[in-house]
């Protein structure tokens, strides 16, 4: 049966995009002839050296030495890339100058400011200047505790001028979660701001600022930007104020030239099972990737805004920065994005013209539940795409945003993670979506799914692999000398071959579907079930406002247990646990029909969205949770450890 596409781009959106440009480049450049999507992946995967040469140079990259060869070796983490050049990552980000507004920045409390690119390269230049003068140096970790502004951006880019390695946090991680993270990686600086205003709420930071002074060892300064107002510093005399600190005027900014694989950003996996990984990304392959999937995936152009709703503990803050490289304009929301209602960031695609909105599969439920109708209500004629990632976007999201939001929109589902700093999966400007598919893999990354056995497999569900190397694997994890936990974490199963633990289904066309973790896929009576597989179904019914499955262990078998979350007016009944049941025996199979139902008042997730089925799962099982500050909201687990023994 013939699937019917939700959208499709038009003929014109085909010419004009990025993509396209660039298939003109490879015809002109490498003499290679492609016209659709497939056979350009196909290649891309196939002649690794080719491809990743030609986004080099479609790119532009800023570079003071040339490389020799692009690709040594087929080991991924040890494959060595664009071997004996040297750039710096800055330096490629500010590379546009001019009046052209690089950062708009809004907060919750109506506070708008702008930056042109001008003005942040000045900005980025004196604090370069305060960190060279404190002595920082290339290798050195600055660590930064803050919301989403843009004194993030400018920390970030006069760090990686420097040649120091960033790292960032946000505040609702909370102190023992910051400490967990920071004080594995030594930094030297923190800039942190002293509070924050969240969902109308005022939140001081100050005395968590004085702590991580105090427990953190390596740090010489912290500098404080002060949103709430001023606070006394800390008598330690290791506070100082973010004006104070950037004060003088500074000389002209300056890069260091470093490798491809120089340390750039250490990012941290989720933590809720143990202390978190820390784990190093090298400057040229987030370089690369970022660009290739914002301009050609994305089809950022210069002349867009773009948004995501981020926080700077998130992977997507790091990729949405990147957009300074095409000179795109980065619309930042400081805030929750439901104050004073969900509609704040409607309102703000409306206001500031927005093209492109990256926001995540719980926002758009939290919408749908709530009766929101976008398209009725705001002015969404700017808004070419919406992007979504966190967890696999589901048929009623597809609906909701093709129903209500904007039908002649590019929804483009993208898969992939800290792991990476980018994507497996993601968008193709030139193709068709379908409902429930993520619309392509990315190019140059060979994604594939295998069985059991270690076979690859299409069209059935399988687990996520990449077979092939790639540029922005990560270099190594932090203290791990010998690069054992690095093996374990991604080549266990596979040698060689890297697992990212999602399960997948690649469909004829190239569409994927996944179908959520693979170490939380369910195995009811020897049958293998996606936790998505239930998702789907259970969300869509009106009376379900969120859900989250697990297998509990009874006997040698192991059962399904469903926990749900109810529109207000509702209560889990027997009438309701039933239709909950036949909708999945209907939609699904009998396999899929949970043996216990449970309703709860909120649904434990990280601090990024994601729901935690394996904390849960362990809770179940009378197991310790060991890093309760990983989540958005630790004190919803109180519910599952009292779940009644079936």
């Amino acid at each position: 049966m013939k699937k019917t596409p939700l959208w499709s781009p038009s003929k014109k959106r085909i010419e004009q995009s990025n993509l396209t440009a660039y298939m003109r480049f490879l015809k002109e450049k490498f003499y290679l002839d492609f016209n659709e999507y497939s056979s350009l992946y196909n290649w891309s995967v196939n002649d690794l050296s080719s491809f990743w040469q030609s986004i080099w140079q479609y790119a532009g990259v800023i570079h003071s030495s040339s490389y020799g060869k692009v690709l040594v070796g087929s080991d991924i983490p040890t494959a060595r890339w664009f071997e004996g050049t040297r750039l710096n990552f800055a330096e490629n980000l500010l590379r546009h100058k001019g009046e052209k507004i690089a950062i708009t920045y809004q907060n919750e409390d109506g506070g708008r400011s702008t930056f042109t690119y001008q003005e942040l390269q000045h900005r980025v230049a004196g604090l370069a200047h305060a960190l060279r003068k404190l002595g920082i140096k290339k290798g050195d970790r600055i660590a930064a505790f803050i919301t989403n502004r843009p004194e993030a951006i400018i920390g970030m880019l006069a760090t990686s001028s420097i040649g120091a390695i960033w790292s960032s946090c946000s505040p609702d991680f909370g102190f023992e979660g910051v400490l967990d993270r920071f004080g594995q990686i030594e930094p030297k600086v923190l800039i942190a701001i002293n509070g924050y205003q969240y969902n109308g709420k005022p939140i001081h930071l100050n005395d968590t600022l004085i702590k991580l002074g105090k427990s953190i060892s390596s740090l010489e300064k912290i500098v404080v930007i002060e949103p709430l107002g001023d606070y006394p510093m800390d008598p330690s005399k290791k506070m100082t104020r973010w004006e104070d600190f950037i004060s003088e005027q500074p000389d002209e900014l300056r890069f260091e030239q470093l490798p491809f694989d120089h340390p750039l950003y250490i990012m941290y996996s989720s933590g809720t099972t143990g202390k978190p990984k820390c784990i190093v990304h090298g400057a040229g392959g987030s370089l690369l990737q970022h660009f290739k999937e914002l301009s050609l995936h994305t089809d950022l152009k210069p002349e867009d805004i773009i948004t995501y709703y981020t926080t700077c503990g998130w992977m997507m803050w790091n990729w949405l920065v990147s957009s300074l490289y095409i000179g795109a304009t980065i619309y930042l929301f400081d805030g929750s994005p439901s104050y004073p209602d969900l509609g704040v960031l409607f309102r703000a695609i409306e206001k500031e013209k927005v093209n492109i909105f990256g926001t995540s599969p719980k926002f758009l439920s939290a919408c749908e539940s709530s009766g929101l109708v976008p398209q009725k209500d705001f002015d969404l004629s700017s808004l070419k795409t919406i992007l979504s990632t966190g967890s696999p976007l589901t048929d009623h999201h597809f609906d909701f945003v093709y129903q209500d939001i904007k039908p002649d929109v590019q929804l483009a589902s993208i898969s992939g993670g800290t792991d990476i700093i980018s994507c497996f999966m993601l968008g193709n400007p030139i193709g068709p979506v379908f409902k429930n598919e993520l619309q392509c893999r990315g190019l140059g990354m060979k994604v594939e799914t295998y069985n059991d056995e270690g076979q690859p497999i299409t069209d059935e569900v399988g687990e996520l692999v990449c077979s092939a190397p790639f540029p922005s694997r990560p270099i190594q994890f932090w203290n791990d000398p010998q690069g054992e936990k690095y093996r374990k974490a991604y080549f266990d199963q596979y040698p060689g071959v890297w697992r990212h633990g999602d399960y997948v289904k690649i469909t004829p066309e190239g569409g994927c579907i996944v179908y959520g973790r693979s170490d939380a896929t369910l195995n009811a009576g020897g049958i293998r079930i996606g936790t998505a597989e239930i998702y789907e179904p259970v969300e869509s019914l009106p009376q379900i406002k969120d859900s989250i499955v697990i297998g509990k262990r009874v006997g040698d078998d192991t059962i399904i247990v469903l926990f749900v979350v109810l529109n207000e007016g509702y209560k889990l009944s027997p009438d309701l646990e039933q239709k909950i049941k036949s909708t999945l025996r209907e939609k699904r199979t009998p396999r899929h029909v949970p043996a216990e139902i449970h309703q709860v008042s909120e649904i434990p997730r990280t601090i990024s969205g994601k729901k935690v089925e394996l904390a849960v799962t362990r809770l179940i099982h009378g197991e310790a949770i060991t890093n309760k500050e990983a989540l958005a909201n630790p004190e919803t687990l109180e519910e599952f450890i009292q779940t009644p023994a079936s």
